[in-house]
């Protein structure tokens, strides 16, 4: 990824500083693709935002929810994952629900699908 900065110098010059940047991956384990439905509790707000997982993984996991939830970075939350009626027979529950902290909001779909995507670490 480069940045890059444009200023005037003394002399009137433009001068233009290109730097690199390096994205390190900072994910312990492996995603699994997983369109899911979901709710998200948001204490803040205290209500649920319905949507859903786009991916997970064993630490964390990549939701897609509608653009007017009030989630930041930063934020605790509870993700609701429902359960089949089979697994929550087994399981004695009807979903499984997982705290999470919002480690970064990605507005990139806002415009197109009307979502905001949350990358959460699992607590």
């Amino acid at each position: 990824m480069a940045l890059s900065s444009t200023s005037l110098t003394e002399n009137g010059n433009m001068d233009t500083t290109v730097m690199e940047t390096t994205v390190v991956e900072q994910r312990k384990d492996a995603r699994s693709e997983l369109a899911w439905p979901v709710s998200v509790w948001l204490p803040e707000a205290n209500r649920f935002f319905n949507g859903k997982s786009v991916n997970v993984s064993k630490g964390g996991a990549y939701i897609s929810v509608p653009m007017t939830a009030p989630i930041r970075a930063g934020h605790q939350i509870e993700i609701n994952f429902p359960r089949t009626t089979s697994l929550a027979k087994q399981k004695g529950q009807y979903a499984r629900i997982k705290s999470g902290k919002v480690l970064r909001v990605e507005r990139k779909t806002m415009f197109e699908e009307a979502n905001i995507g949350l990358a959460v670490q699992f607590v």
